[in-house]
């Protein structure tokens, strides 16, 4: 199949979404299939493995870190795109993604799915606290609805998502396709130096966050969380891994609680050779947000030999198997404390923990989950075009 892909995000721009771009269309291209992806263009150049359209961007004031596309720029290579046979369009996000990708599976002819990444009811309450959150839940919910049942398919990357989205009132054509895990992620680092370069004590126990360092992830219970768990382990540290628009604040209350000294900001790592060594010179991966679709770090982690001690919620809630490489702990900072310290404390559960989360993330391989999105895809194109939405 020839796939035409449109997302808002795409690398250089590091989250959940450029990830699961990367390694969906990896494996895909690795199995004969061919993908020309629309992206932003950024200062920094990418190379893929596939072929990328970069077309005209702004910033946005409000963040920085992303950019908005321009949708005249997309709708201009519509005469062009028609020549290249696409057989489906696949948008990832929902900003001029979206619209350019309903528009131009009208021009082309052909039929488009979504992967709904986002649970914006939540996003919205934390970034627009000032506004009436019944008011937001309606706007969100609205919205979420709206695009879903603009196109021929869903894609939802776990079933508490997919059930929101129902809630909400979508009633189209819907699949559970969470993103794999690369080979990579399974890797043993060789002569891994990880932390005497980021100064990091040999026989810290190093407690991990991974992921955009951003309100929604609630990165400042972890801290509020660690302060404890620091009161009782003259061992433990925690090292934050990521860049986002929470980081001022958080390092302002690491200074605060005085664990400026025990808590590590070490910014973006590179997912092929920083990152892994980082997962396998911690201890212990924690995990606090709710607001995770799937929550590929935790598998990620598991997948590095590290056991986890995390909320459930939403999209972790599939992820997650209490016992099955991570202790499932609740969003009380007392509690969530305890579970850390007892795998401090007892070696021997962290070890089997730690053997059982490995054996349980490779059944999340990549190649299996390429393999459950083709399936869609053929599913949403052998519908009589009758079905066309939009």
């Amino acid at each position: 199949m020839h796939i035409l892909m449109l997302s808002d995000v795409y690398f250089p721009r590091i989250n959940g979404v450029s990830t699961s771009i990367q390694t969906f269309n990896q494996s895909l291209v690795s199995q004969g299939h061919s993908i020309t992806l629309i992206a932003p263009d950024y200062p920094q150049e990418h190379i893929g493995d596939f072929e990328i359209i970069r077309v005209p961007s702004r910033k946005l004031p409000f963040d920085p870190e992303d950019r908005l596309m321009s949708l005249r720029a997309i709708k201009r290579l519509a005469p062009e795109l028609r020549k290249r046979h696409f057989d489906l369009i696949h948008i990832q996000t929902p900003f001029v993604a979206h619209y350019a990708g309903v528009y131009l599976g009208k021009k082309l002819g052909i039929k488009t799915v979504v992967s709904y990444h986002t649970f914006f009811e939540a996003y919205f309450e934390k970034y627009l606290p000032w506004a009436p959150k019944a008011w937001l839940r309606s706007v969100a919910r609205s919205y979420s609805r709206k695009q879903c049942n603009q196109v021929n398919g869903v894609i939802s990357p776990s079933r508490p998502m997919l059930e929101k989205l129902q809630e909400y009132g979508m009633d189209n054509r819907a699949a559970i396709i969470p993103t794999g895990l690369p080979p990579a992620c399974f890797e043993t680092v060789p002569d891994n130096q990880f932390r005497a370069k980021n100064r990091i004590r040999e026989d810290a126990q190093l407690l991990l966050y991974v992921g955009r360092v951003a309100h929604e992830k609630n990165i400042d219970f972890l801290i509020s969380m660690f302060r404890l768990v620091a009161d009782r382990s003259d061992a433990a540290e925690l090292l934050i891994a990521g860049e986002g628009p929470a980081l001022r604040s958080l390092q302002k209350q690491a200074e605060q609680a005085g664990l400026s000294e025990r808590i590590h900001f070490v910014g973006y790592l590179d997912r092929n050779t920083e990152l892994l060594e980082c997962y396998q010179h911690s201890d212990i991966f924690v995990f606090a947000s709710e607001t995770e679709t799937q929550g590929l770090v935790l598998l990620e982690a598991m997948a590095a030999g590290l056991p986890v001690i995390s909320c459930a919620s939403m999209g972790s809630l599939d992820v997650l198997r209490d016992g099955e490489g991570c202790h499932i702990a609740p969003l009380i900072e007392d509690e969530f404390a305890e579970r850390v310290l007892s795998l401090i404390n007892d070696p021997q559960d962290a070890r089997r923990l730690s053997d059982r989360g490995r054996q349980y993330a490779t059944t999340w391989s990549a190649e299996a989950k390429a393999a459950d999105m083709l399936d869609f895809y053929q599913q949403v194109t052998d519908t009589p075009r009758y079905d066309q939405r939009g």
